[in-house]
């Protein structure tokens, strides 16, 4: 790899940099490019919310007298 850390090679590298098996010297370089790119702070901090994101929008829950209403339903549509 060049010198050099573009956007593009960059985001190739982002799971083995979050699992921490990057080479210190290309997780060197890629620290300092996503310190000196927006588009790539943007980018890092949006993977890094996922799964809290994908979380939160698995333990969604019915209230009380929807989800009685829908299982009555289910039962009387077998």
């Amino acid at each position: 790899m060049s010198e050099s850390m573009v956007c593009r090679s960059g985001v190739e590298l982002l799971m083995d940099y979050f699992e921490g098996t990057l080479p210190a010297d290309v997780r060197s370089r890629l620290d300092r490019h996503v310190a000196g790119c927006p588009r790539c702070q943007a980018f890092v901090a949006s993977y890094r919310a996922t799964p809290q994101i994908l979380r939160e929008a698995t333990v969604a829950s019915l209230p009380g007298e929807l989800e009685a209403s829908l299982l009555r339903f289910l039962r009387d549509n077998r």
